[in-house]
């Protein structure tokens, strides 16, 4: 009986050992993973991993890329950066961990942010607080007008007001000027579907080009976006592609007589449709996302024809003014487009595309 009891008190002994040494290692992998992001973050303030994206010019194609992987990986250190390396905060992603310390840069809040796979540091970044997007985004007042504004155009549509007879006049210049719109809708469109096959000549580039769109998005803060939902998200979406896309890279061209613009969005076209190229997606996710490129693309045509006509409204002698409303008339069907892709496209990302 006493040897009975003696086991059963070693084998206590032994389990709590064994729980202690297995707490023991997971709080020194913990500390690990921050002390090794804590050291990055210094070498990477002291120029340690600083790549001259330049040096890629004339190397092999494997080589060029790995440099300019790592170039963006690691970017150069902001100016004015501060950085509290005695609050980091750990987080689980398919990339890796991620340690995040909070940071400043010129007085604007943040956190950089230090992914680690398997032992080794990826990548390191400074991540403005709420990105370039305004904070009244996030807000359920500006959710609940969004929601109205998508119910309240469909309606208006159907009845004989001035939203109604907008829409009418928009496509009766698109059948007037057919010929211009059917040209620029195969110019573009051509120069997509051209950069997805060239794409397939270099897949590595493809990724890189894709790695390097996903900092983009998560350094403008899309990323953040996830969290409020479809319509948190189709807000989001629209609120960019409306103002940088529709309006500044689109229709602010357009004004200098269209061609401006026509060879923005010529390049922009090709860009994408070589970063979003299946050679480096998943087919599933291509095709669902394929109707979004489609809408969005449209919205941008659309505009970019407008400007077209706005120039040669000008030279026939009909004024730039003339021009000028054939343009907004082209801004309000983009619009619309926009506004139709932020919904597909975010219920896509949440829901059709959702692991």
């Amino acid at each position: 009986m006493l040897r009975t009891v003696s086991l059963q008190t070693r084998l206590r002994q032994a389990g709590s050992w064994l729980f202690a040494a297995w707490l023991l290692l997971g709080l020194g992998l913990a500390q690990s993973s921050a002390e090794l992001a804590r050291q990055a973050v210094q070498d990477w303030q002291a120029g340690k991993y600083q790549v001259d994206p330049m040096q890629a010019l004339g190397k092999p194609t494997e080589e060029a890329v790995r440099l300019l992987e790592r170039s963006m990986a690691f970017p150069p250190v902001p100016p004015g950066l501060s950085v509290n390396l005695d609050d980091p905060l750990e987080e689980s992603t398919p990339r890796g961990t991620v340690v995040k310390f909070p940071a400043t840069v010129s007085g604007r809040g943040g956190e950089v942010r230090v992914t680690i796979r398997d032992g080794e540091v990826t990548r390191i970044g400074f991540a403005p607080e709420g990105g370039l997007l305004p904070g009244w985004l996030k807000s359920p007042v500006t959710w609940m007008l969004f929601v109205a504004l998508s119910l309240g155009w469909l309606v208006a549509l159907r009845s004989s007001g001035p939203v109604a007879r907008w829409w009418a006049e928009g496509w009766a210049l698109v059948r007037q000027y057919r010929g211009v719109y059917l040209g620029t809708n195969l110019g573009l469109y051509g120069l997509f579907a051209l950069g997805g096959l060239v794409a397939y000549a270099n897949p590595q580039l493809v990724r890189l080009m894709q790695e390097l769109v996903g900092g983009a998005l998560e350094q403008i803060g899309l990323g953040s976006a996830l969290a409020g939902g479809v319509l948190g998200l189709a807000v989001v979406i629209f609120y960019w592609n409306f103002t940088n896309g529709l309006l500044l890279t689109t229709a602010v061209p357009g004004l200098l007589l269209g061609i401006p613009a026509l060879l923005f969005n010529a390049l922009r076209y090709f860009v994408l449709g070589f970063a979003l190229s299946p050679v480096a997606l998943p087919l599933a996710n291509y095709l669902l996302h394929l109707p979004t490129i489609v809408v969005e693309l449209q919205a941008y045509i659309l505009v970019t024809f407008g400007g077209l006509v706005l120039m040669l409204k000008t030279l026939r002698g009909e004024g730039y003014r003339a021009g000028l409303r054939a343009l907004g008339l082209m801004v309000y069907l983009g619009a619309f487009f926009l506004l139709v892709g932020a919904w597909y496209e975010a219920f896509s990302i949440l829901v059709l595309m959702r692991p």
